[in-house]
């Protein structure tokens, strides 16, 4: 176990045991691995509990009981930087290299406890699916509609407020989205307001649309999403824009796998899961009775540390995607304290989501490896990869059967020299020289 008072080399350890640092060959991407520390406490007692007894990844496990609980304490805890309110919500992404990476596995077993420790919750307040429009989102935590009437005649009219909606009262959302595929092809439709929402629920909770016809707003929303997706996908449909304007960076990615082959199913006792159910209800009644929390002073030593290194931010796509390292670290923390019946942030609580964010960090570089978001020039640079003599401007043009404009071709691989991934080199072809573009990364 790290010590506190070891310094920056132990909290750089932190990171880079986390991280899982080997050496690798170029180009290869290796499968992250969550660090220990991340199983700590009750949330990892329920990971290690089902783990047996299920083909579910511990990895997303743990990222849905996590999200879950967040979800199940409310609006009430937070942490505060700056004007921010950092609440126990979270967005989060499992991402499997196939459909059978048992995704909706997991899912059902973390059901299982939140049953027992929240029914209402689990029965009333946990959604499967439907993220198509912002307006139905907000719809699903909306506040109470009024409108003005005319009551009366004449001088003595009025004009009354009138409910035509009682809203909901219960502003708490999970939105297990297992079609996570479904919601990003929504979002790239002319008008639709779906990521400009989901991003104010991540926010700050308040939201609303200039909708003519949607007079619904909702305050104070509390809304948590799990999506499930496989890799290819979401290569495919995270279009840049997405991953530009914010939407993505809300998101947790984890890659995630069957763990193991149990052809009759896993056997997890009914009274396993009642004494996990017992005792996570009483974490989140605990939570519940806590408004801001703060800091223990060895945490703050600490996140000075580690502060520098989670907000120092990258280049490009990958840069976009893991924009809110340090405010995703902090609503990590902010759970792990709440699940221990904690009003402070402390350094094992800092430990942990550290090392969820870093395998989460991982997972995007798996996914994306070193991806420019410019979907033209990442095909370019996968096909000269392949191409052990490089291709020439003209089999360059011929990868999109000529449907992308001489400019275009030639905007993705100025983009691609640019980046240093590739360039170009003149050949003797007995006559005019040739153009040729050949792959740079991985050179010796």
């Amino acid at each position: 176990m790290l010590q506190h008072d070891d310094g920056a080399a132990q909290v750089r350890e932190i990171i880079d045991k986390a991280r899982e640092i080997k050496p690798r060959p170029p180009n290869a991407l290796l499968w992250p691995v969550m660090a220990d520390e991340a199983y700590r406490g009750l949330a990892g007692e329920i990971v290690n509990t089902i783990k047996p007894a299920s083909e579910a990844d511990p990895v997303a496990l743990l990222i849905q009981t996590l999200a879950s609980v967040g979800n199940a304490i409310g609006r009430g805890p937070y942490y505060q930087v700056e004007g921010d309110r950092h609440g126990s919500n979270l967005y989060a992404v499992l991402v499997g290299e196939t459909a059978k990476g048992r995704k909706g596995t997991s899912a059902g077993r973390i059901r299982q406890v939140m049953q027992v420790a929240d029914p209402q919750w689990a029965s009333e307040r946990m959604h499967g699916g439907g993220l198509s429009s912002g307006e139905g989102l907000i719809w699903a935590v909306r506040d109470k509609i009024t409108q003005l009437e005319r009551r009366g005649k004449g001088a003595a009219a009025e004009r009354v407020e009138v409910e035509i909606d009682p809203g909901v009262t219960d502003k708490r959302l999970y939105i297990l989205e297992s079609e996570f595929a479904g919601a990003l092809a929504v979002m790239k439709r002319d008008g639709n307001t779906l990521s400009r929402v989901v991003r104010d629920g991540w926010d700050r909770g308040d939201l609303a649309t200039l909708t003519k016809n949607s007079p619904a707003r909702a305050t104070g929303a509390h809304i948590s999403i799990v999506g499930h997706i496989t890799a290819d996908e979401l290569r495919r449909d995270l279009d840049r824009v997405s991953m530009a304007n914010g939407y993505a960076n809300r998101f947790l990615f984890a890659v995630v796998k069957r763990s193991k082959v149990l052809p009759f199913g896993g056997a997890l006792g009914e009274a396993a899961i009642c004494d996990l159910g017992r005792r996570t209800a009483a974490a989140i009644e605990a939570a519940r009775n806590i408004s801001r929390v703060m800091m223990t002073s060895v945490a703050k030593e600490d996140w000075r540390k580690v502060y520098p290194v989670l907000s120092e931010g990258e280049p490009g796509l990958l840069g976009a995607m893991i924009g809110r390292a340090e405010a995703q670290v902090i609503r990590l923390a902010l759970i792990y304290a709440l699940f221990d019946r904690c009003a402070e942030i402390d350094f094992g609580h800092l430990q942990a989501a550290i090392a969820v964010w870093e395998f989460c960090e991982s997972s995007v570089r798996y996914i994306f490896g070193d991806a420019l978001g410019d979907p033209i020039a990442d095909e370019i640079l996968r096909q000269l990869r392949a191409a052990k003599d490089g291709l020439t401007r003209t089999q360059v043009r011929d990868l999109f059967g000529r449907h992308r404009t001489a400019d275009r071709i030639g905007l993705a691989l100025s983009t691609l020299e640019r980046s240093g991934k590739a360039k170009m080199v003149q050949r003797d072809s007995g006559g005019r020289p040739t153009e040729v573009w050949v792959a740079t990364v991985g050179e010796e």
